[in-house]
């Protein structure tokens, strides 16, 4: 169930976000990305945000402090930012709700002269639909949308396209996203439909579909796969190509995860935006340029397992030998003609009556 934040909830957790920023001369910056999307120091990993702290300081002798919060969702961050209570300074969004934020006039345009290392974004990953010039994003990373199973659990017989998340041999033990965007894509992609269809007759066969599904589900998630598929407590979710990686390293004995692409899938590219609640705008340019330095992009991309728009990682010989032949494969699929994938197959933002008309379509799911 989606978590509904009171407005008090809110003003208290801004007051927590806030807490110490101005004090001993102490310049805050406060970040809001995905979960599990950043190279954080666990393991003896690079600590990027310490990392960034430590290298301002000793650049422009000012203390700073990163106040790093996460959301599992586009629609839960969207919400957070449009109701006013909290600011940040840095968001990292996909892009069809970088289109939808910048129609809405919730982003600020970037000063590049603050953000030099944009050089290392290549040219693919410019001038794309949701930011045709270039003015309001940075790509961080981008991936696809693949099924994950236990091979332990699933035959490899039934292992193929998006029959696998409707098979009810495996009844209970399907795990669907818990956000209408992406679980009606995959029903979508499974009947052969336009995800950017505005079409309401359209969207009603999708939704026919998935209450095929629906009484096949354990449960509608998000970052609880991760548990979930690590401790066999499901067999098969659609899930971040990236993220598999992630729960194969710490899959139990007992599970043995696989991943594969179906033929119709989503394309999607993360990046990094000002919004204009943003209370420092120069200090978040320099994290952005920060963060494509080679160091924090190679230390974050091995990190959390996700392909990199940054030459200075998908070109650096020793970050293609660490993430092996397997991940390599799987990270870059079709990366010779990304744009014609990517214009395919990506998400576009649906506008307002399109948009409501999925809500509802979603409660009504929920309820069936």
């Amino acid at each position: 169930m989606k978590k509904i934040i009171s407005l008090a909830a809110a003003i208290l957790l801004s007051a927590i976000l806030f807490s110490g920023c101005g004090s001993d001369n102490v310049t805050c910056l406060n970040v809001y990305n995905w979960g599990e999307y950043i190279s954080d120091g666990s393991e003896g990993s690079f600590d990027t945000i310490r990392e960034f702290e430590n290298w301002y300081f000793e650049n422009y002798g000012q203390k700073i402090k990163v106040n790093y919060d996460t959301f599992a969702s586009n629609e839960d961050m969207y919400n957070k930012l449009s109701n006013g209570a909290v600011s940040y300074d840095v968001i990292i969004p996909s892009d069809y709700m970088i289109d939808r934020m910048r129609n809405e006039g919730m982003l600020l345009p970037l000063n590049y002269e603050n953000i030099p290392n944009y050089q290392n974004i290549d040219d693919s990953f410019r001038g794309l639909y949701y930011d045709p010039e270039n003015l309001y994003s940075i790509p961080y990373t981008y991936g696809v949308v693949g099924i994950i199973y236990n091979a332990n659990k699933v035959d490899e017989a039934d292992a193929k396209g998006w029959d696998l998340m409707w098979n009810e041999k495996y009844k209970g033990d399907i795990l669907q996203f818990n956000n209408p965007r992406d679980a009606f894509a995959t029903a979508q992609y499974k009947l052969g439909l336009d995800v950017n269809d505005l079409d309401h007759e359209k969207w009603e066969l999708a939704l026919t579909e998935m209450k095929k599904q629906f009484p096949l589900v354990k449960s509608f998630v998000m970052d609880e796969v991760f548990n979930m598929m690590e401790a066999g407590e499901a067999s098969v979710a659609a899930y971040y190509a990236g993220d598999y990686f992630t729960m194969a390293d710490n899959q139990a004995d007992s599970v043995d995860l696989r991943f594969y692409y179906p033929e119709r899938t989503n394309y999607f590219i993360d990046a990094m935006c000002i919004p204009s609640c943003c209370q420092n705008k120069e200090l978040a340019e320099i994290f952005i340029n920060y963060m494509l330095s080679p160091e924090a992009a190679i230390a974050n991309a091995e990190y959390i397992s996700y392909a990199s728009p940054n030459s200075a990682v998908y070109n650096d010989p020793s970050y293609a030998e660490d993430m092996g032949e397997e991940a390599m494969e799987i990270l870059y699929p079709g990366i010779e003609n990304f744009n014609e994938l990517y214009n395919t197959y990506s998400f576009r933002n649906l506008g307002p009556e399109t948009l409501i008309y999925l809500v509802n379509l979603w409660e009504q799911l929920k309820i069936s």
